[in-house]
């Protein structure tokens, strides 16, 4: 799983990284549009932007930059990011509009705190079209990643999408496994590969 490194540090507004888009659903049915991603850090942030020229179900109780839970019950894009030797890993909701939750597991679905944790320093951006189409971001702390989960190259990872709820497709970037969806499988993601400038990724194709 490929993150841009970047020298300059990131704005909401010129967000200058390479997108990426996935095209099938858990099952490997095509979906009419695509759902678009890029992951870049700098200096002091890890950046996930998500992106589609399509409406999103909003949950009824997502507000812009507002920590909300069960997110997933809705359209949301998400990452996850595991620290192999221990098994922990994080797991971050972004909505179209900003609104975010994210959660520690110490194994599948086994929660680090039954409390929700808000993670300090964490900003959204968003920007929804009148066509429905959407550009959401989120921005957060590289140290805190570090001190919580200890973020770096040994770092597995994916990336998945919630869409066209309630009839929901599920996507996801790490190739799935057979049965019924399931983003709580830490043996599916890929180790992180940082680097300067961006790649397309195997199991993708670029945004068009």
């Amino acid at each position: 799983m490929i993150i841009e490194h970047k020298k300059e540090p990131l704005y909401w507004g010129a967000l200058d990284l390479g997108m990426f888009g996935l095209n099938k659903d858990w099952y490997g049915a095509e979906i009419e549009t695509p759902a678009g991603f890029g992951i870049a850090i700098d200096h002091g942030s890890f950046w996930f932007v998500t992106t589609r020229r399509a409406p999103a179900a909003l949950h009824p109780k997502a507000r812009p930059g507002q920590f909300t839970p069960e997110l997933w019950k809705y359209d949301c894009a998400e990452f996850f990011l595991s620290h192999p030797a221990s098994g922990r890993y994080l797991e971050f909701n972004l909505a179209a509009n900003g609104a975010w939750w994210s959660a520690e597991f110490t194994a599948p679905r086994i929660r680090a705190q039954e409390e929700d944790f808000v993670i300090p320093g964490v900003k959204t951006y968003a920007d929804l079209s009148p066509d429905g189409s959407w550009l959401a971001a989120a921005s957060i702390p590289l140290d805190l990643l570090q001190a919580r989960i200890d973020f770096g190259p040994e770092t597995a990872m994916n990336v998945s999408f919630i869409i066209d709820s309630p009839a929901q497709k599920f996507l996801s970037a790490a190739p799935a496994a057979e049965g019924a969806p399931d983003f709580h499988r830490p043996d599916l993601f890929q180790q992180v590969q940082i680097i300067d400038g961006g790649l397309t990724f195997d199991q993708q194709e670029p945004v068009k």
